[in-house]
């Protein structure tokens, strides 16, 4: 007799904010299969908000608690949406993870701490599921980064015993996770991928991205600039190593713009931006990789102009997307925090040490039980 499906949903918004991922993930066997998917955008005051708020790194606790509150209604209206367009009911759901909305990331601290957005009691309240979240602090308290977490599904599904492989990430932030063939694991933050290009396309083109790169790549690579974007302490550090918004940002962006001479075209701008992020995932890929499979996933998979300029950076290597590797590319983050809450409820540690240099295994995620929930299977 087949085993009893085991459905469990993802809840993924990254540091774009381009909208709330939410995946319905199959967890009966080994490999997680993606059931249903849908990504809801944010209602467009919330996310200037939020914009706002991760920008200025302060606020009014109202503000946070209110902000923590329509992130939680919002993320459980994606999850209730989700399952209503698949035909399934909350009941057929063992629980929900949520990695919530960055706001405030600091790891290098003497007291670490990663704050997330989008109140897990509010979405258990709402959805009747129960839910997992903040996976993040726990890790940090273990010693770790509290990022990036995402390779862990990564190692479980695309390491091979022969082949040297690199999965991209490319959000806001670009991350890297190294699966070599010898065993050898490790990931981290390369620096930005998306965010200063969204930045730049919103201030002149009141656009929230730049579709396939077009628009960078009607531009030309400014060498001056280039060059003063990559004196950013950050890339000389060890892995392991995660950023974000904190670091990489408008006014990060505007303080180098300023100490060049000659200030370029926008158009130009955009494409030093995109070759910025290209040359620092190159340069970390190099150092790691040697020979293997480059497989991208994230929103700036879909970024032709980007993915042609790692091609032509990484010459020695294959580059294509997780669809090759049998999962699509825009989910997989939502689907890593979907197998986290599975993790978690079964009473699972995780290793994290390649990833973000935690002391020991830990158990990721808070739980927060509907009253249905009977703790692990």
């Amino acid at each position: 007799m087949p085993a009893a499906k085991r459905l469990f949903i993802g809840l993924m918004s990254g540091t774009s904010l381009d909208g709330i991922d939410c995946a319905i993930v199959d967890l009966t066997c080994d490999s997680p299969a993606l059931v249903a998917a849908d990504c809801f955008a944010l209602p467009n005051d919330l996310r200037r908000d939020i914009l706002t708020l991760c920008a200025n790194k302060q606020a009014p606790l109202a503000e946070v608690g209110r902000l923590d509150i329509e992130l939680g209604r919002c993320f459980a209206e994606a999850a209730s949406n989700t399952l209503l367009r698949a035909g399934i009911t909350a009941e057929e759901i063992e629980a929900i993870g949520s990695h919530g909305q960055t706001v405030f990331h600091q790891p290098n601290s003497a007291a670490p701490f990663s704050l997330q957005l989008g109140d897990p009691n509010t979405i258990a309240e709402r959805t009747g599921i129960t839910t997992v979240a903040d996976f993040r602090r726990r890790d940090m308290a273990a010693g770790g980064q509290g990022a990036p977490l995402a390779p862990l599904l990564h190692q479980h599904c695309f390491a091979s015993a022969s082949e040297n492989r690199a999965i991209v990430n490319i959000g806001g932030i670009a991350n890297i996770t190294l699966l070599l063939a010898n065993g050898e694991r490790m990931a981290f933050d390369t620096g930005p991928g998306n965010v200063l290009m969204d930045y730049w396309i919103a201030r002149h083109k009141d656009a929230r991205f730049d579709m396939n790169g077009e628009w960078s790549e009607k531009g030309r690579v400014n060498r001056a600039l280039l060059k003063e974007l990559l004196k950013e302490p950050y890339f000389a550090t060890p892995a392991p190593k995660s950023t974000g918004r904190e670091l990489f940002n408008g006014a990060w962006l505007d303080e180098r713009l300023g100490a060049i001479e000659q200030r370029p075209s926008p158009q130009d701008v955009q494409a030093t931006l995109l070759e910025f992020t290209a040359a620092t995932l190159a340069e970390a890929l190099n150092a790691g990789l040697g020979h293997g499979e480059i497989y991208l996933c994230g929103g700036g998979a879909h970024n032709t102009a980007l993915l042609n300029r790692l091609k032509v950076l990484m010459p020695q290597n294959s580059v294509a997307t997780t669809t090759e590797l049998g999962i699509d590319p825009d989910w997989l983050e939502a689907m890593a925090f979907a197998w986290m809450a599975q993790q978690s409820l079964d009473g699972i540690t995780l290793t994290t040490a390649p990833f973000t240099g935690a002391k020991n295994p830990v158990l990721l995620g808070g739980i927060y039980p509907c009253p249905t929930f009977t703790g692990s299977n």
